[in-house]
């Protein structure tokens, strides 16, 4: 019944910016944490940022200081600011949710959403 749906993917030009954001539903008592990969055909699925439920931060080094990621743990939603954006950054972003703990007190790991595409061309 827990699902994470992802919403703000599109086309952009270089330099432009996009707001991702995705939003668990279900019975949650709490998530430890969110994050976004991103996934380019025909290569590995990789960490584009994480953060925990205490705010602490993680970002791969190719969007240091361009991306920030954020969360409103009231509405268990996680948020990806992108700025600068570059034509490298095309890719389809999926949300995860790890360690999710349920109101049945039961917990889930590696919680997908479905991706939302991600397209910076001029």
């Amino acid at each position: 019944q827990v699902q994470l749906v992802e919403s703000g993917g599109g086309l952009v030009q270089p330099g432009g910016s996009l707001r991702l954001s995705c939003a668990a539903s279900g019975s949650i008592f709490s998530i430890d944490t969110m994050g976004w990969y991103r996934q380019v055909l025909g290569k590995q699925r990789e960490l584009v940022a994480a953060i925990t439920s205490a705010g602490s931060t993680n970002y791969t080094d190719s969007v240091k200081g361009r991306f920030t990621i954020s969360r409103d743990n009231a509405k268990n939603t996680v948020y990806l600011q992108m700025n600068s954006l570059k034509p490298e950054d095309t890719a389809v972003y999926y949300c995860n949710a790890d360690r999710l703990e349920t109101g049945w007190g039961r917990i889930i790991y590696n919680r997908w959403g479905q991706g939302t595409q991600v397209t910076v061309s001029s």
